[in-house]
C-alpha cells in the first residue's frame, strides 16, 4: 500500500481527513512487521533523492526489525502533509520518526508535540528551525555541498579569464534551511559576498543576475531558466539547488541555443544526475549519500527504542555529517574531485 495515499485527503472536510488518516494509518500500521513502529516523512514521494531515502529506510527497518511506515508530502513545501503524519504516528505510539521537513519553522510545534511524547525526531537532509527542535539531524554538510560547487566554478573561469554572468535557481520562497544553505555555500566558494548568511538574494554582486525558484523539479528548472535568460540572455552560469532542476535549466538553454556555452553546477549526486556530469549538461555536482542518510537514522531510533541512547554529533559539527563529494569530468586546479566513472559507481550510496 503506498503510504502517499495517507496524506492526500485534503479534497474532504478537515475533520473528515483527519478521520480518514488515522483509520487509514492504522490499518497500515497493523499489516506491518512485528517491531516497534518508527516512521519516515519525506517532502516527496517523486523526487528520486526521496525515492532513494526511502529504500535506505526500508533496508535499513528489515535489518533492525522494526515496523517502518512512510509518508510524504505532495509537492516540496507541503507542510500540512507532514503534520498530519506525525500525528498518525503519535497514533500509532511510534517510538520516533525521521523528517526532511518541508517548512523548516512551521513544523516545529508538531515536532515538540510528538517529542513531548517520548518520540525520537531525526531531522534528515534538512534542518529543523531552529535545529535542536529535533533530538539529531542526519545530513549532507549542505553549506559545503554548496561550497565545493562554488570553488570548482571559480577556478573554472578564472582559468579561462571569463566574466561570470549567474543565474541562482534556487527551491522555492520559504527560504528553508537546505535551500539557503547550498545557494549561501556557493556563493561563498565562488567568491561573492552574500549579505545575511541566513538570507537567500541579499547579496549585492553585479555578476548575479537574478534568483528564481524551481520547486526542485524540472519544469521547475525550465521556466526559471526561461524567466532569467529574459533579464539577461548572457548568462554563463547556473547554479541549481538540485539535479531536476539542473535538468531543466539544461533544456530552456538548448531551446534558446545556448547549451554549449554554458556552465551549470548542482548539488545531488543521483545516477541521472551523474550521467549527466558524463553527458556534459552538469559540470559538476556534489553527491550526498541519502540511502546511508537514511538507514543511520532507522539504526539510530532502533537503538533509542532498545535502552534510550541518542545519537551523538560528528566531531566539530552540529550535526551528524554524512558525507559529500564534488564529481566532475572537467576538474580544476586545488579542487579535490573524482570522475563520472567513480560517480556511477557510488550514486547516492
Amino acid at each position: 500500500m503506498r503510504r502517499s495515499m495517507l496524506i492526500r485527503g485534503g479534497r474532504l472536510g478537515p475533520a473528515l481527513a483527519a478521520v480518514t488518516l488515522v483509520l487509514a494509518g492504522t490499518a497500515a500500521c497493523r499489516g506491518g512487521g512485528e517491531g516497534d513502529v518508527v516512521g519516515l516523512i519525506t517532502k516527496t514521494d517523486t523526487n528520486p533523492f526521496f525515492v532513494t531515502m526511502k529504500k535506505g529506510a526500508q533496508q535499513a527497518a528489515a535489518q533492525q526489525g522494526v515496523d517502518l511506515q512512510t509518508f510524504a508530502g505532495k509537492q516540496d513545501g507541503d507542510n500540512e502533509a507532514q503534520v498530519q503524519a506525525i500525528e498518525n504516528l503519535m497514533s500509532f505510539g511510534a517510538k520516533g520518526f525521521l523528517i526532511t521537513p518541508n517548512d523548516s519553522k512551521a513544523i516545529v510545534p508538531s515536532i515538540d508535540k510528538a517529542r513531548e511524547q517520548g518520540m525520537l525526531v531525526i531531522a534528515l537532509d534538512t534542518p529543523t528551525d531552529p535545529p535542536d527542535a529535533a533530538d539529531a539531524t542526519f545530513a549532507t554538510d549542505n553549506y559545503q555541498a554548496g561550497r565545493l560547487i562554488g570553488q570548482w566554478a571559480k577556478a573554472k573561469f578564472d582559468r579561462t579569464g571569463t566574466a561570470a554572468k549567474i543565474a541562482m535557481l534556487d527551491l522555492n520562497a520559504n527560504q528553508v534551511s537546505v535551500d539557503v544553505q547550498r545557494d549561501q555555500g556557493f556563493l561563498e566558494g565562488f567568491g561573492v559576498a552574500v549579505g545575511d548568511p541566513a538570507t537567500i538574494g541579499d547579496e549585492n554582486d553585479p555578476r548575479i543576475v537574478g534568483h528564481d525558484v524551481t520547486d526542485g523539479a524540472e519544469d521547475g528548472g525550465r521556466t526559471a531558466m526561461e524567466n532569467l535568460l529574459q533579464k539577461d540572455p548572457a548568462i554563463n552560469l547556473v547554479y541549481t539547488i538540485n539535479e531536476p532542476a539542473a535538468a531543466g535549466a539544461y533544456q530552456a538553454l538548448k531551446t534558446a541555443g545556448r547549451d554549449k556555452d554554458v556552465t551549470i553546477v548542482s548539488v545531488d549526486g543521483g545516477c541521472p544526475g551523474v550521467d549527466n556530469v558524463k553527458n556534459g549538461v552538469i559540470g559538476a555536482t556534489s553527491m550526498q549519500f541519502p540511502l546511508k542518510m537514511a538507514a543511520l537514522g532507522i539504526e539510530a531510533i532502533a537503538a533509542f527504542a532498545k535502552d534510550g541512547t541518542k545519537p551523538q554529533v560528528s566531531a566539530g559539527k552540529t550535526f551528524v555529517d554524512t558525507g559529500v563529494q564534488l564529481i566532475t569530468d572537467d576538474p580544476q586546479a586545488g579542487v579535490e574531485a573524482k570522475d563520472s566513472t567513480w560517480g556511477t559507481q557510488n550514486c547516492w550510496g
